[in-house]
């Protein structure tokens, strides 16, 4: 590890020490927000209907194979944490999962 990496987690963990003991209060603080919902089986198929995308389109979109998208929408798999995160992008904002794939 490079001298000044080590010296920046030092200096992180003494921030976070004096954090604790209330002798500092200028830290930022970012709050995450939660993980996204789990989708039904029919959730996933209206999403990439409403797209008017073929199952292999879909698929290209989200950047997995057809056989996953085939899968995921006859409920014999679940989408796993990055997925779904897109799949919710692609619920709520289709332009952008589109644009992002150009």
């Amino acid at each position: 590890m490079k001298d000044e990496k080590f010296d920046e987690l030092v200096e992180a963990l003494e921030g976070a020490l004096e954090f604790e003991r209330g002798e500092k209060l200028d830290l930022r603080v970012v709050e995450l927000p939660p993980p996204p919902e789990p989708l039904s089986a029919k959730q996933i198929a209206q999403i990439r209907k409403r797209l008017n995308a073929s199952q292999a389109v879909f698929a290209h979109l989200l950047n997995v194979s057809p056989s996953t998208v085939r899968a995921w929408e006859q409920g014999r798999r679940e989408p796993n944490q990055a997925a779904l995160k897109l799949l919710h992008i692609a619920r709520e904002r289709p332009d952008a999962l589109v644009a992002a794939s150009a």
